[in-house]
């Protein structure tokens, strides 16, 4: 399967706009958006602590504490 082409993509929209509504569109794409970021910022927070963690050898705080 390819990318989809304008073609399909109009009649995606329309579909959708048939299915869901003209006033639900906007409100159903910004809780997308926002799920997204929060997605993002969730992802971010996690490599941060994933690197915290290597930059001590791969031990957590605790773990560390415990065996100085």
């Amino acid at each position: 399967m390819g990318i989809l082409g304008t073609q399909e993509i109009v009649i995606l929209v329309i579909m959708l706009a048939i299915i869901f509504g003209a006033k639900k569109i906007p409100e159903l794409a910004r809780n997308a958006g926002r799920a997204k970021g929060e997605f993002q910022r969730g992802l971010q927070e996690g490599m941060s602590i994933a690197g915290e963690d290597m930059d001590r050898g791969g031990m957590t705080k605790d773990h560390l504490d415990e065996s100085e």
